[in-house]
C-alpha cells in the first residue's frame, strides 16, 4: 500500500524535469501529502500540463463519493480485472508526481515510519489511473511487489516509472505494453531514512516532516 506521498519541490523544478507547463491553479508544496488532496498529476489528456487532481479514485459511474478512500491504490495483479480499474487502465492513466514516499514497518507492535526518496533527489514519477466524477478529477496509484529495499519496510510499492516509461505510460497504446512498466523499480537507485513519527498525522504537513529522525539514519 502507498498511502502518503511528498511533493515539496518548486513547480519550476517539476516544469524542467517533465517539460511540462505548470498547473492552472496554485500549487502548494506537500510534505506530508495524505488521500483526498489535490496533488499534480500528469494526465495522458494533458501531457504537455501539470493538472491538479484529487488522491482516492471515483470511478464516473460511482454512486459512491466516499468510495475514494477506499481507492487510492491499485493492485498491478488485478488492475486489468477490477471493474472499479480497468477501463481507465485502458484509458485513462497519469503520472503522479513525488519527490518521496513513506511507508511503515511493525516493529514489536510499533509502527516506524520512512521515507524512500532517489538517490539522485530528483522528483520522479508513481504511475496512476485517473478518472472525472461530477467534475472532480480522482486518481489512484499503481503498487507492485517490492523491490529488495522495501521488503524488509513493507510487502508493497508504488510502481516508479523509469524515465523512459514515463511518456509511455500516458500515450495511448494498448494496455497490453504497459504490463512490462508494472515491476519493483531498481534498489539501485533508490534510498531510504527513517523519519518523525510526526509523519503519522497529515496534519504535520511542514519541511521538518522529511527530516530524518535522530534515532537512525539507513541505507
Amino acid at each position: 500500500m502507498c498511502g502518503r506521498i511528498s511533493i515539496a519541490v518548486s513547480m519550476d523544478l517539476l516544469t524542467v524535469r517533465f517539460g511540462v507547463e505548470p498547473p492552472q491553479e496554485e500549487f502548494q508544496p506537500r510534505y506530508n501529502a495524505a488521500p483526498m488532496q489535490r496533488l499534480p498529476v500528469i494526465l495522458d489528456s494533458a501531457p504537455k500540463q501539470i493538472s491538479m487532481a484529487r488522491w482516492g479514485f471515483v470511478p464516473h459511474w460511482s454512486k459512491d463519493e466516499d468510495i475514494g478512500s477506499r481507492l487510492i491504490n491499485a493492485r498491478s495483479e488485478t488492475i486489468t480485472e477490477k471493474p472499479a480499474f480497468r477501463d481507465s487502465f485502458k484509458n485513462r492513466r497519469c503520472l503522479v508526481l513525488a519527490d518521496g514516499f513513506y511507508e511503515w514497518q511493525i516493529v514489536k507492535e510499533r509502527k516506524i515510519p520512512y521515507r524512500f526518496v532517489m538517490k539522485n533527489k530528483e522528483p520522479f514519477a508513481l504511475a496512476g489511473l485517473w478518472d472525472v466524477h461530477d467534475d472532480v478529477i480522482t486518481f489512484t496509484i499503481v503498487t507492485t511487489q517490492p523491490n529488495e529495499i522495501m521488503k524488509p519496510i513493507h510487502n508493497r510499492m508504488p510502481v516508479i516509472l523509469n524515465r523512459d516509461s514515463e511518456n509511455e505510460w500516458i500515450k495511448k497504446i494498448d494496455s497490453s505494453q504497459l504490463v512490462d512498466m508494472m515491476v519493483p523499480f531498481s534498489s539501485n537507485e533508490m534510498s531510504y531514512y527513517m523519519v518523525s513519527d510526526k509523519v503519522n498525522n497529515p496534519k504535520n504537513d511542514t519541511p521538518n516532516v522529511i527530516n530524518p529522525s535522530a534515532q537512525r539514519t539507513l541505507f
